[in-house]
């Protein structure tokens, strides 16, 4: 995750008593989900007894109990103290009385706009940061949404020049690939052999499935700097499907995510066809001196 604070030439636009700045930098964040909602650990009132009291004007009650938002169909729960910190917003006017709201069936406050992007304003309300994923790519979308919203300093956020991806950072891949070599005229199609290959250059991702996968070692037949391969007879196509789901599970945990996937069909012999399924997975990682 990319991390980048607020510029100190917009201090100033912020009503609260102290802020720490500094250059971006990159961090992790974690977040608690609570069935699909976005939300953080605190007192949980019932959302009734919440409106009646914002109904018979008791803002102090109001201000630390949760708030339900249904932005273009995402639920997001938070607090009125978080969506009212910059009063000049459209938030801040609509939760503190002086803009219309509209409310869903379910008496949510709903709001008709990007549902998915309204995770990164309001985790920049509750932070004052600006924190998105090292391979963010919605930054127009975003920044019409900061517009939107009316909050200056995301908006002085998503204007700064400055780059917000760290010049340190370059990208791993992993391929993952499976060939089967098909019989032409069997009915139905059998299959001959399957050889599952990971080709990387991240050597400890390599280790790791080596060490790992031990339940499938007697299938392993070729091992390199870069790539290891597994082989599976007519008679184990079981046992590759297996493999690959589990290596594709425990390359995503590693923190990759895949970018592509491809099929490739050959007919190499006259009784044979050949079948290539390829994916390649991906993750941004910082550059460490030698």
């Amino acid at each position: 995750m990319l991390t980048q604070k607020i510029p100190l030439d917009v201090a100033e636009l912020i009503p609260i008593k102290s802020i720490s700045f500094s250059n971006s930098y990159v961090s992790r964040t974690e977040e608690f989900h609570t069935n699909g909602i976005l939300s953080f650990p605190g007192t949980w009132a019932p959302q009734d007894a919440a409106l009646e009291q914002m109904d018979n004007g008791d803002w102090g009650y109001m201000m630390t109990d949760p708030v339900t938002l249904n932005v273009g169909g995402h639920l997001y729960t938070t607090s009125l103290t978080t969506l009212t910190r910059y009063p000049d917003s459209m938030l801040g006017a609509m939760f503190g009385g002086d803009f219309p709201t509209a409310r869903d069936p379910q008496g949510n406050y709903f709001i008709d706009r990007d549902g998915p992007l309204f995770r990164y304003v309001l985790n920049f309300l509750r932070t004052s940061e600006l924190t998105l994923p090292l391979d963010f790519k919605e930054f127009d979308l975003l920044r019409k949404e900061a517009d939107f919203y009316q909050i200056e300093p995301l908006i002085q956020c998503l204007n700064d020049p400055k780059p917000l991806y760290p010049m340190d950072t370059f990208e791993e891949v992993v391929e993952l690939s499976s060939t089967r070599k098909l019989s032409k005229y069997s009915n139905p199609v059998a299959v001959i052999i399957t050889q599952l290959t990971i080709t990387t250059k991240v050597h400890s991702l390599l280790e790791g499935i080596s060490n790992y996968f031990t339940k499938w070692n007697k299938h392993m037949m070729d091992t390199r700097d870069c790539q290891v391969s597994f082989t599976f007879g007519p008679c184990d196509y079981h046992q590759e499907v297996s493999l690959r789901v589990h290596l594709m599970e425990y390359i995503t945990k590693q923190g990759f995510t895949i970018r592509n996937t491809r099929v490739h069909h050959m007919s190499e012999r006259a009784n044979e066809n050949t079948v290539e399924h390829n994916w390649t997975f991906c993750r941004l990682a910082r550059k460490t001196d030698d």
